[in-house]
């Protein structure tokens, strides 16, 4: 899954180079066995976001693209797509991709990370809850599941990481929300292609059926959980892509 990953983040037109960063030394291997740039990095990082600004405390990009590992259905215009508003707005420091929820089952499943937005697309909130909530009787708020890209400019990804994980942010297990209580605004781009990350036995079940190649996915205990506890890692797996 993680060259599946690699290969299609580096389709991207946008960005010059992919790195994996990771604490395991069986995806470091994997990644060098396929010809992958990687990283081992600390165990000690509370969440994807702490490990990938370890890799990026050595570059010299502005921006810093962070993958998730476990997102083979990512399309490489999506990172384009996220990436674009950065050359429009030199005072954007993060952003991030969103898609519109017409299914209420997935409005309701705490496995999907909702995300409200403002009338200029900047994120108010994330939470597994059903966001924004429907009264009955009032017209219903357009609801956006988010998908988990963010794109940063690497001073914004450094500083993140020297904060300390936020109360919203450790309640929810969603780690973006250290930027938004820290007052750090995220740009949430519409996307219309959508992405899988894998963090249930089904999740790996839709992503083989969309490949079609039932074999290229086996099933590993390696794979992301949807709900780490508050005494685990915000990224078990420990696969991140930082892109640049």
């Amino acid at each position: 899954m993680i060259e599946h990953v690699y290969r299609r983040a580096a389709a991207a037109r946008s960005i010059s180079s992919v790195i994996v960063a990771t604490d395991d030394e069986r995806i470091v291997r994997a990644v060098r066995a396929f010809g992958g740039d990687v990283r081992l990095t600390s165990g000690s990082h509370p969440s994807g976001t702490d490990r990938i600004a370890e890799v990026a405390a050595s570059l010299a990009s502005d921006l810093v693209v962070n993958v998730q590992g476990d997102e083979p259905l990512i399309e490489p215009v999506m990172i384009d797509d996220a990436i674009a508003p950065f050359a429009l707005d030199r005072a954007l420091m993060m952003s991030t991709l969103c898609k519109r929820i017409d299914d209420d089952a997935e409005l309701n499943n705490p496995h999907v990370t909702k995300v409200v937005v403002d009338r200029d697309g900047y994120a108010l909130y994330f939470s597994r809850t059903a966001i924004p909530y429907r009264r009955q009787d009032c017209p219903a708020a357009a609801a956006w599941r988010h998908i988990g890209l963010y794109v940063y400019r690497r001073e914004c990804l450094l500083r993140l990481a020297h904060l300390s994980p936020t109360p919203l942010e450790q309640s929810e297990a969603l780690e973006q929300l250290r930027a938004l209580e820290h007052g750090i605004r995220i740009k949430a781009i519409e996307t219309r292609y959508d992405s899988v990350g894998v963090d249930t036995l089904e999740d790996l079940e839709r992503v083989r059926q969309a490949v079609g190649v039932s074999s290229q996915f086996p099933e590993t205990a390696e794979k992301s959980t949807a709900w780490p506890s508050r005494n685990s890692r915000s990224d078990p797996s420990g696969r991140n892509l930082a892109v640049r």
